[in-house]
């Protein structure tokens, strides 16, 4: 099990002026950092991955479909640009040194129309993440797509409806993302759906009931990690937090108020959390 950070914590746009944040988070005792972005041009992948690695450390890739970026529009242009923006995510995850491109990639994050999700838009979803597999496949990136709560997005909430979408996509190279704080929400126990997805779990995002760090609230830890070494999973396990204090992370993860004395405290109290309970998996 590799323990890892992810960016969002201090910054909404991971870039070279936050490479300083690396020793801190190899000091700090992490395997691994994630960096965040929802924008690639001009994104210098390659140099900040042999930064990344000069420190000591592994690198994972996060992103997320946003605004009018959507695989299940009925617009054949407004998905098309959503499949090109992951495409172009997955070879960023590439060029960075990432084995992974985690996040939302179905429907924007924050798209709610009042109704359930029709097949239309399933199967639109399907077909496109079909589409793009053969270059998940080349890039030898794994697209984990993750399952939010039903407070952002009505389309994929559940580890059943993820299991779905991985069988119908029917490609080793698309899997799940689990997240501790969605799974909280919406499933009956974290560790019978994290039973449940097997080896379709390409990742996993940690986080408390209310943002902040692992070990600090009501998720039902005991079970997921339970779950974790019965299914034999092995990759990452990374602290994934907002901070409160940049503008458009709040706004878009609505956090109101601080969920821990320093996004550092957050980072250090979570790991040592996650280490402690995680011996008995590695």
């Amino acid at each position: 099990m590799k323990l890892g950070l992810n960016t969002l914590l201090f910054t909404a746009g991971f870039d070279e002026s936050h490479l300083p944040l690396l020793d801190k988070v190899k000091q700090w005792g992490f395997d691994g950092i994630e960096i965040a972005r929802f924008s690639f041009d001009g994104f210098p992948a390659r140099a900040i991955g042999q930064k990344v690695r000069d420190a000591g450390l592994e690198c994972t890739f996060c992103s997320a479909l946003t605004g009018d970026l959507s695989l299940i529009s009925e617009d054949a242009s407004v998905r098309r640009r959503a499949s090109d923006f992951i495409r172009q995510g997955v070879e960023t995850a590439a060029e960075i040194g990432s084995p992974v491109f985690v996040g939302p990639y179905c429907a924007p994050v924050g798209l709610l129309v009042g109704r359930r999700k029709n097949e239309d838009e399933w199967k639109r979803a399907v077909e496109e993440l079909r589409a793009l597999a053969p270059h998940f496949e080349a890039c030898k990136v794994a697209l984990a797509n993750e399952p939010l709560n039903r407070f952002e997005t009505y389309f994929l909430n559940t580890a059943a409806e993820a299991v779905r979408l991985c069988d119908e996509v029917g490609s080793p190279w698309h899997g799940v993302l689990f997240d501790t704080f969605h799974a909280n929400i919406e499933e009956k126990n974290g560790g019978d759906a994290l039973r449940s997805l097997g080896s379709r779990v390409k990742h996993i995002h940690t986080c408390e009931n209310d943002r902040g760090a692992p070990g600090t609230g009501n998720v039902g830890w005991a079970d997921v990690f339970s779950a974790a070494k019965e299914t034999g999973y092995d990759g990452w396990m990374v602290i994934e937090s907002f901070g409160s204090n940049i503008p458009e992370i709040a706004a878009a993860a609505c956090i109101w108020r601080d969920v821990a004395a320093s996004p550092e405290a957050l980072a250090t109290e979570g790991l040592a959390f996650l280490k402690k309970n995680t011996q008995a998996i590695n």
